[in-house]
């Protein structure tokens, strides 16, 4: 029992992986919340899209000495409403403009990245994650962020989910179905960034994506598949961080690989229960 306690316990006695625990649980909760409205309205890709789209505004941070939040948030949050406004205002495809934000601003941060020397981080640390690296600020900054989104998403869930599925209803019921798509853009931002740090940016989408699409694979009901969405999200930060420490691995990429064998799993489980089912059907027809 002590041996089994020790394990469990053993990679917590250094700070360092107590503060990647909290920011891997946020991500874990967060991701999932958001993320059952991403893939109901079918935004994936600005997800993949505004993770990739921040680089610049972190290798500025990097170059002036400052915390990456002060310029991954700013642009996030400002490609998050360009999109919007291309697609609102200027009548350019949701996938078009994602494509040329997403291709620009992440040649532009590479080339920022290359031009600079001597900066505290590189290419895969950002592309693949270092939740190990989150200093006790960054833990700080990041639940004060997760706090102010789960705030918002917990306000408008309603009308955003009216929005989602129904938007010429909602318009019609007089919502305000661009100030709520803008507001998720923002929000998708937001979480995007805070991911970062965990995930990185080419694996953002898995947290943000998987366990959703895994739980609205297995229950109907939106807010079932909300909360199922949190418990995939939860055990695969907490498992990944864990593997990662035992075996020497990538946090990162282990978390994503887990959401990944949630979503196979279901998706078997769901094909075995239905060809069952239909099998069960067609006993009863021929009898």
């Amino acid at each position: 029992m002590d041996a089994i306690i020790e394990g469990l316990w053993g990679p917590f006695q250094y700070s360092f992986m107590r503060r990647a625990l909290v920011v891997s649980l946020l991500v874990g909760v967060m991701c999932p919340v958001l993320g059952v409205y991403v893939v109901t309205r079918g935004l994936g890709f600005v997800g993949d899209a505004l993770a990739h789209s921040v680089l610049p505004g972190m290798v500025a941070a990097f170059m002036l000495g400052l915390s990456p939040f002060a310029g991954t948030i700013p642009v996030a949050v400002g490609v998050a409403l360009l999109i919007g406004y291309l697609v609102k205002r200027v009548g350019v495809g949701e996938d078009t403009s994602v494509g040329i934000t997403f291709a620009g601003l992440f040649a532009l941060g590479l080339v920022m990245l290359t031009a600079a020397r001597g900066l505290p981080v590189n290419l895969e640390d950002i592309l693949l994650g270092q939740v190990l690296g989150v200093s006790q600020t960054d833990l700080y900054i990041t639940l004060s962020l997760a706090g102010v989104v789960l705030a918002l998403v917990f306000v408008v869930r309603k009308e955003l989910l009216f929005a989602n599925f129904d938007p010429t209803g909602a318009l019609v019921m007089g919502l305000p179905t661009n100030l709520l798509e803008y507001t998720l853009l923002v929000l998708l931002a937001v979480v995007t960034v805070i991911s970062l740090q965990a995930v990185g940016i080419v694996l953002v989408v898995s947290m943000l994506i998987t366990p959703a699409a895994t739980a609205l694979l297995l229950v109907r009901n939106f807010y079932r598949a909300l909360l199922l969405g949190v418990a995939l999200g939860v055990a695969a930060a907490f498992s990944g961080l864990y593997l990662s420490f035992y075996f020497n691995l990538p946090s990162g990429p282990v978390m994503a690989l887990l959401t990944t064998f949630f979503f196979v799993t279901a998706l078997a489980w769901k094909q075995g229960v239905t060809q069952f089912a239909s099998a069960g059907r067609r006993r009863e027809s021929s009898s």
